[in-house]
């Protein structure tokens, strides 16, 4: 009775997550109230209450399991051996980002949820919680690509990690804003810098 008991609460829990993202979608997460959810979920409000006490708990909730798929992507990526090179990282992670960011993705919602984490500070310490992760395992594999030799001895670890963090969000912006780029650009870009870069050094 309580393994029940356990899976019907699990899909109450889920239930509401997935009427919230499909009102975020629809409406945009500013514009959509908790009215909306309830009616989305057709769920009382005593019901999603129970769950979620604010709709910051609902987004937090959302976010975290977007970002918890991209990570778990990303930490088996940078674990592989041999190391990834660069610019196969970077297909391999906009491929992922592409499915997680398509018409009804739910990563389409992260620039919103960035927006309002500048003057939300609840949902400002969601937002970071949920990305530090993934600068941390950008800085395990940038210090995986130091030891192979495929990046320099003296690189400054800590300033290419937050570099090559600074990727996945504009890929993802000009993903959702323009629609003409692609994991495969992504990786002939990475490429073409990386080869101008050793040439510059030689040089």
């Amino acid at each position: 009775m309580p393994r029940v008991s356990e899976e019907h609460l699990e899909r109450r829990r889920r239930q509401i997550l997935d009427a919230a993202r499909a009102c975020f979608v629809r409406k945009g997460i500013r514009e959509t109230s908790m009215q909306d959810i309830f009616a989305e979920s057709g769920l009382s409000a005593g019901a999603v209450y129970r769950y979620f006490k604010s709709k910051n708990g609902i987004i937090d909730a959302i976010m975290s399991t977007v970002v918890g798929d991209l990570q778990t992507c990303f930490s088996d990526l940078a674990l592989q051996d041999p190391v990834l090179p660069l610019d196969e990282m970077a297909v391999r992670l906009a491929t992922k980002i592409v499915g997680l960011a398509g018409p009804d993705g739910p990563l389409r919602l992260a620039p919103q949820a960035w927006s309002l984490a500048l003057y939300d500070p609840e949902l400002g310490r969601y937002v970071r919680k949920n990305v530090t992760a993934l600068r941390e395992t950008w800085k395990s594999y940038v210090g995986r690509l130091v030891e192979s030799g495929l990046l320099p001895p003296d690189t400054d670890v800590e300033a290419v990690t937050k570099t090559l963090f600074g990727l996945m969000p504009g890929f993802i912006l000009q993903f959702l804003l323009f629609g003409d780029v692609t994991p495969e650009e992504m990786q002939r870009g990475v490429l073409a810098l990386s080869r101008a870069s050793v040439l510059t050094r030689l040089g």
